[in-house]
């Protein structure tokens, strides 16, 4: 008789798992607090008091410096137009090759794209899973302007090492913390380790206001600059007596009053979310330890993991089955999550497909009829970031059961799952 679910069995749970809500009653009095004033918006595209935006947004951008210890904090309507701006300030021109990870959501990458500059795709870390520094610093050519690092999965990028390479070739370097807000290695935020720092306030990261972003920098110049193209720099630099008009071709990344007021609600939460994450997460991975094919997310030395996902290494060898099988078992067993219902079971293999495989860069076009911004010479094979290949296509699975209200209880029926289908994986050989 089948004991797994997949195979007809009893499943461990049917109660769907408690829903991510974040928003509460503080967000509700803030969002009506901006309808009362009738001030939703107050940017003007000149050079003006209103240039930088209303109460709201200004209230924020000062609560976010002083929470992440910076000097500016810039607010826009997403982590991908902050780092659209942050590639425009760090004076990335045509022809220029900017060095970004294969693994992460597209806007890291085609941030480089949209300024006519050529993404170089470097190989990740094997259990770390970010930037590999060697991997940067063999890619790096005399037309390396900029490396972009992305704090995958909640884990802070090695900054000691590539920030090095970085000032040793005279580079920027952008942190797309997208996935690792309130993180920190040696005593720093992720976020402020490079030069310029991207946040994410989309819907389903640590803390949201729908759609929105924070950019950080201590560098005076940048942040006028990161201010500039957020709203219509070609029209102000004039009056504001700019004289760089590098890139200066400005665009409307505002963030609205209402989406402030939330991000400053949510902003307050974060440090107790983040935390809550790290408990359940050293909670299952000390539940699933005697499960020897599971390898959790290695925590670089001296960092906070701020757990965006729970990812692990599976090892298909000592399990004896395929990963896609051994996951579709633990799915069978367990539930959807409340207000995500249409996703299926919050587990997945792999993560996104390495960026260089996607039609973009296999056909290298981009803008127009041709292949801009992208020269003959530069080609993206299959093969060319084999660790990060391995790890998608092999290695690499991600859950997102772990984030709060999840009780104990609904950590131990996870962790049920994982154990039953171990024991009977013969089943499914």
């Amino acid at each position: 008789m089948a004991k797994l679910a997949i195979n007809g069995g009893t499943k461990i749970r049917t109660t769907p798992f408690p829903a991510y809500k974040t928003v509460g009653e503080e967000e509700k009095r803030a969002v009506m607090e901006v309808l009362d004033s009738g001030v939703l918006s107050r940017y003007l595209g000149c050079w003006h008091d209103d240039f930088l935006g209303g109460p709201r947004v200004r209230a924020l951008e000062e609560e976010w410096a002083d929470y992440f210890n910076v000097k500016h904090a810039i607010a826009v309507n997403s982590c991908t137009s902050g780092l659209y701006c942050a590639i425009g300030a760090s004076g990335i021109s045509p022809g220029d090759e900017v060095i970004v990870s294969p693994y992460t959501m597209s806007a890291s990458a085609t941030a480089a794209v949209v300024y006519g500059a050529v993404p170089v795709f470097a190989d990740v870390e094997e259990d770390c899973f970010c930037l590999d520094p060697d991997s940067v610093e063999e890619r790096i050519t005399d037309r390396t302007k900029a490396i972009v690092v992305v704090d995958i999965f909640g884990q802070p990028y090695d900054a000691q090492r590539i920030n090095a390479i970085a000032r040793k070739h005279g580079l920027t370097v952008i942190e797309d913390c997208a996935q690792a807000p309130d993180a920190k290695l040696d005593g720093r935020f992720a976020g402020t380790l490079g030069d310029i720092g991207v946040f994410s306030l989309n819907y389903h990261k640590h803390i949201h206001c729908g759609e929105g972003g924070i950019i950080v920098t201590d560098d005076d110049t940048l942040a006028d600059k990161l201010r500039l193209i957020r709203n219509h720099a070609e029209s102000v630099v004039g009056d504001m007596g700019f004289e760089d008009l590098t890139n200066m071709v400005g665009f409307n990344y505002r963030m609205t009053e209402m989406e402030a007021a939330v991000a400053s609600c949510q902003l307050r939460k974060l440090h107790k979310l983040v935390d809550e994450r790290i408990s359940n997460c050293e909670y299952l991975e000390d539940a699933l330890a005697d499960i020897p094919a599971l390898t959790p997310p290695r925590k670089r030395e001296n960092a906070r993991h701020a757990y965006y996902t729970h990812a692990f290494k599976f090892d298909e060898n000592m399990a004896g089955i395929p990963r896609e099988r051994f996951i579709e078992a633990v799915k069978a067993e367990l539930p959807v999550t409340t207000m995500r219902e249409g996703e299926g079971v919050l587990i997945g293999c792999g993560y996104v497909k390495p960026l260089y495989l996607l039609p973009m860069y296999q056909k290298r076009r981009a803008f127009g009829k041709g292949s801009y911004p992208f020269p003959d010479n530069r080609t993206y094979p299959k093969g060319l970031c084999p660790v990060v290949e391995r790890m998608h296509f092999k290695e690499l699975f991600s859950h997102e059961m772990m984030r709060p209200p999840m009780s104990r209880g609904d950590l131990d029926d996870v962790a049920a799952a994982f154990h039953k289908v171990w024991r009977h994986r013969d089943e499914i050989r």
